[in-house]
């Protein structure tokens, strides 16, 4: 068992984090909590949805936000793009890099975008073709690939043969999605063997999410299977809207220190970065989801 040397963060949290948040959150904090994870030397930043505003009314302004980052050089700043019109939004505004998503479960792809899996793959085909143009890098979500709120048990081999046709289709990688945080070490392992029998190792990432408080053990089973990209969000904001109950991605300050201690480089700054937590739940008012920041700033 050969661990990363370095593992990219892939940070959710100005996205997937304040998506579920019922209090409204203007463009400038949303700005400054980017340009505060930057400093901290996250390196790949989503920054917004270019998703209809009706649905997700937090993730409207995506377009001032990303026109108005101060961009710090060598960090990726990207958007999810749910159809060609959010694309073409994305596009007018500079997005580095665009997300789809589409989910493991039939259930949760119908009530999620009113839609069968097949459908929502096909309505992707656009998007591939414009970014292909574009040189625009697209990365994919396959969510409930280890559980569904609805359908409940969800196929290891189902999750893996979606993986790979996003895959195919161009996605330069593939993030293999635990929307309601239900995976176990054991079911996180079953999944990414299904899924690594059709990808490479270096076209995955993992998005789990700590529900369960399951997340930490989870992220370290796919380590040790060779996966070097993780998302998460700061002081663990977040979950799905379309989820019950699936509070709480797993903590970015929290992965940081599992992988210092580890010693798996990051590139960032633990401090720097549980103060940029600190900075997003005082504005929320809210308690930071993080252990690890609760443990720091309680010394301090």
């Amino acid at each position: 068992m050969t661990l990363p040397k370095h593992v990219r963060i892939v940070e959710v949290g100005p996205r997937d984090g304040l998506q579920n948040e019922k209090q409204p959150i203007d463009a400038a904090t949303k700005i400054s909590l980017v340009e505060r994870l930057a400093d901290a030397g996250v390196a790949h930043i989503e920054a917004g949805s270019f998703v209809n505003p009706k649905w997700v009314p937090q993730m409207a302004g995506s377009d001032e936000i990303l026109s108005n980052i101060n961009r710090k050089s060598g960090v990726v700043y990207s958007a999810l793009t749910p159809n060609i019109q959010g694309f073409g939004r994305a596009v007018l505004t500079n997005t580095d890099e665009v997300a789809i998503f589409t989910a493991a479960s039939e259930a949760f792809t119908q009530k999620n975008i009113n839609c069968s899996i097949a459908e929502s793959i096909e309505r992707f085909e656009p998007i591939m073709a414009e970014a292909k143009a574009r040189n625009l890098k697209v990365r994919c979500y396959v969510s409930t690939a280890f559980g569904c709120p609805y359908e409940g048990y969800v196929d290891p081999v189902k999750a893996a043969e979606v993986a790979k046709q996003l895959y195919d289709m161009g996605c330069y990688e593939v993030s293999i999605s635990d929307t309601t945080g239900v995976a176990t070490p054991e079911s996180t392992r079953r999944v990414l063997e299904e899924c690594l029998k059709l990808i490479p190792v270096e076209h995955l990432a993992v998005h789990m999410h700590d529900t369960y408080g399951q997340a930490l053990a989870n992220i370290l089973v796919a380590l040790q299977m060779g996966i070097s990209v993780v998302d998460s969000s700061v002081s663990g904001l977040g979950g799905c809207p379309y989820a019950k109950g699936a509070s709480g991605n797993v903590a970015t300050e929290d992965v940081v220190y599992m992988l210092n201690g580890m010693g798996i480089e990051t590139g960032i700054d633990l401090d720097k970065l549980i103060q940029a937590g600190d900075y997003i739940c005082q504005q929320l008012n809210r308690d930071n989801g993080s252990k690890v920041a609760k443990a720091i700033l309680s010394k301090q």
